[in-house]
């Protein structure tokens, strides 16, 4: 991969400061991983910028708290922006005045972007880590990113290849839930820490992280789950939330559209449900990868407001040929995706219970699934660190 060294550089000289911003959870998890292997490769390497708990204990100096920069929805956005954008001129002060090595912004794309396009104007050297989805939509966006940004560290090697056709050095440097998760996994343990019956099948039930993905999906994929439970003998179903609210919510719908159907809530998060499961359907993202990782195959549903839908379609926005992630690494359909007026009972039963029936297909989903994951596993914070260290090397007199 160009630019990406082949075993740690040599330390650079002197002590070593890194910029660093990360907005949400997700980002957080990336952060601390980065670090932790930046200072196994660089020891004493000094962090200051923004990151929730656990980049705070692997070291980080913050500035702000990042639940203050930790906003989501139009509505949410809109009333904070002011304070948004008052700590982001405040971050770019900071760092101009106080220089680092180098600075990262880890995802966020509306607000780091604009922060690394400061800090590159004033002769920072700046990275961001994780690519925005330029190669599905909007893709002039990577005009700005161009601007902003000396690198971009992406988790999947066809958006470094897309950014490197546009002029922007993308560095593919693998993904943390391909390191994470094993190569081959044994469903009994999870089944066993959800008190199923390790002799009978499951399906996973994944409509999504968020209140409104919930809201647009639950009821289908309840109802689904109870057409799937009728046609296979004993199947037991299991649904995943993030937390006690969207528990609660999927449980009032569950008892709206089907009382008598038996669900297991999994509290251990969707890597325990996903690891329990032989058949999955889940809404497009995380879950979908994390699907593929395990060798799971699953049907990708995705449904968004009509309207929203209308314009993104009558406008072609979309650049891609398939929305879940599953398919994009594979180059093809390998896992069934449903949009919009597709995501119903009827059909999504109707895909299921012929995946279900189709062994031979099982059985080439998890050999092209194993070899992405390979492709995939490449220890991703610490190629991350390595890169990082020789550009500062380089930087150096």
């Amino acid at each position: 991969m160009p630019g990406i060294p082949a075993s740690a550089p040599a330390a650079a000289e002197g002590p070593i400061t890194i910029g660093i911003v990360a907005n949400e959870p997700s980002g957080d998890i990336l952060g601390a991983g980065l670090m932790a292997a930046f200072r196994r490769q660089q020891p004493g390497t000094r962090f200051i910028g923004v990151g929730g708990p656990r980049m705070e204990a692997a070291g980080l100096h913050s500035r702000v708290p990042l639940e203050r920069l930790s906003v989501m929805g139009l509505v949410e956005v809109l009333k904070h922006l002011p304070e948004l954008l008052r700590i982001r001129r405040e971050l770019t002060a900071y760092f101009l005045a106080n220089p680092p090595d180098l600075f990262i912004g880890i995802d966020a794309p509306d607000f780091n972007l604009g922060l690394e396009a400061r800090l590159k104007r004033g002769g920072i050297a700046t990275f961001h880590y994780v690519s925005p989805t330029v190669w599905a939509w909007r893709q002039g966006r990577v005009k700005k990113i161009r601007k902003a940004v000396d690198g971009l560290l992406c988790l999947f090697p066809f958006e470094a290849d897309f950014l490197r056709r546009h002029g922007v050095e993308g560095y593919f440097i693998g993904h943390h839930l391909a390191d994470e998760i094993p190569l081959e996994t044994d469903p009994g343990p999870a089944r066993d820490a959800l008190g199923l019956d390790r002799n009978r099948p499951v399906l996973a039930l994944l409509p999504g992280s968020r209140r409104s993905e919930l809201g647009q999906l639950a009821d289908d994929f309840i109802l689904t789950g109870a057409r799937c439970a009728e046609a296979i003998p004993g199947l037991q179903l299991v649904a995943p939330m993030a937390n006690e609210r969207l528990t609660g919510l999927f449980q009032a719908r569950l008892a709206a559209v089907a009382p008598g159907l038996s669900v297991v809530m999994a509290g251990g998060g969707a890597r325990q449900a996903l690891s329990a499961a032989d058949l999955v359907l889940t809404a497009s993202g995380t879950a979908s990868l994390e699907a593929l990782l395990l060798k799971k195959p699953q049907v990708v549903a995705y449904r968004l407001h009509p309207w929203t839908y209308r314009i993104v379609r009558g406008l072609k926005l979309v650049k891609t040929p398939f929305f879940s992630i599953a398919n994009l690494l594979a180059g093809r359909e390998i896992a069934p995706e449903r949009l919009q007026d597709q995501v119903n009972p009827q059909e999504l039963s109707r895909t299921l219970l012929g995946l279900w029936q189709d062994r031979s297909g099982w059985r080439a989903y998890g050999e092209r699934a194993l070899e992405i994951h390979r492709e995939l596993r490449q220890d991703a914070s610490a190629t991350a660190a390595r890169l990082l260290l020789e550009k500062i090397r380089e930087r150096r007199p």
